[in-house]
């Protein structure tokens, strides 16, 4: 018996790196997968069946079922078209795997509309899109039975959305964006039995090869803690049954490594029993709001981490 028998479960970006490991080891756990793959680039340009076809095909090289989907998350149409061919192939949803993404690296001052537009759209949106059409299938189902669902979904958010990383203004504030997402949406759909978790994967792709160049690559004999299918094992478990009651959560994944990561939290603060002034606000502001910190450091960003 798998974890998942029985079970159907969509991954975005699953022809290649971290979407491709979730998805066959959902498939090795019993799932039936839609692997969703546009095939474009890196930086999200162009269309290739390929990729997405060829983990269907690895996946039914094992025995097991897949279908391929080439459809944009970040199209409202598309999203929707693969929540409905999860149903008509399969016969439902359980599991829904937010992994898609692209780059378009560029200095805040230098970048141009189109590469703030395609980074959030595909990022942003397209974790939005298919949940939104997922948790409407859900609550469908949830009020046709009367009880829970017990649907799940894993989004991919980033520790650059949680620290900051030069260079990358549009993917740390579409990270960012769905960190909280996240946790909304686990609250929204809590009570049609539905948890709502994202993770933050530190591994080698396409993507963080631009970003971390030889670091990532392993050396010979030595645990490779920066393989993808490090990162897939944490996936699965917050999809499955085993993670019940854990929902809203921000997971870190590296390696060996995992962290549960929570959010903005008040650090220090001032009072006054009068209208604040500039005056009184730089007054508060030397003895007590930043009397403890470094006022020019943002947060330190430990790793570099894409999907």
């Amino acid at each position: 018996m798998g974890l998942f028998d029985g079970k159907v479960a969509i991954v975005t970006g699953a022809g290649r790196g971290i979407g491709r490991s979730h998805a066959l080891l959902l498939a090795s756990e019993g799932a039936a997968v839609v692997v969703n793959d546009l095939g474009g680039s890196s930086s999200g340009d162009g269309a290739d069946a390929t990729p997405a076809q060829q983990v269907v095909d690895e996946i039914a090289a094992k025995g097991g079922r897949a279908i391929a989907n080439y459809d944009s998350v970040s199209s409202w149409t598309g999203a929707e078209a693969m929540v409905q061919q999860a149903v008509d192939e399969f016969g439902g949803l359980d599991v829904l795997i937010n992994n898609a993404g692209i780059l378009r690296d560029k200095m805040s001052f230098n970048m141009d509309e189109a590469e703030w537009d395609q980074v959030i759209d595909v990022h942003l949106k397209g974790h939005f899109a298919t949940s939104r059409f997922a948790a409407s299938y859900w609550r469908t189902k949830s009020k046709e039975t009367g009880g829970p669902v017990n649907g799940k979904i894993v989004n991919t958010a980033s520790e650059s959305g949680l620290y900051g990383n030069a260079g990358q203004a549009n993917y740390a504030a579409a990270k960012a964006g769905i960190a909280s997402m996240t946790i909304v949406m686990a609250r929204e759909l809590e009570r049609i039995g539905v948890r709502v978790n994202a993770i933050c994967p530190v591994a080698r792709t396409r993507l963080t090869e631009t970003v971390a160049g030889d670091f990532m690559n392993a050396k010979e004999g030595e645990f490779d803690k920066f393989a993808p299918e490090n990162i897939s094992a944490v996936v699965c478990w917050l999809a499955s049954d085993l993670a019940e009651g854990v929902t809203g959560q921000v997971v870190k994944v590296m390696g060996g490594q995992v962290q549960l990561i929570r959010g903005w939290r008040p650090v220090t603060e001032a009072t006054d029993d009068k209208p604040w002034t500039i005056a009184s606000i730089d007054q508060a502001a030397s003895s007590t709001l930043f009397a403890a910190t470094d006022k020019g450091t943002p947060p330190f960003m430990p790793n570099v981490g894409d999907n």
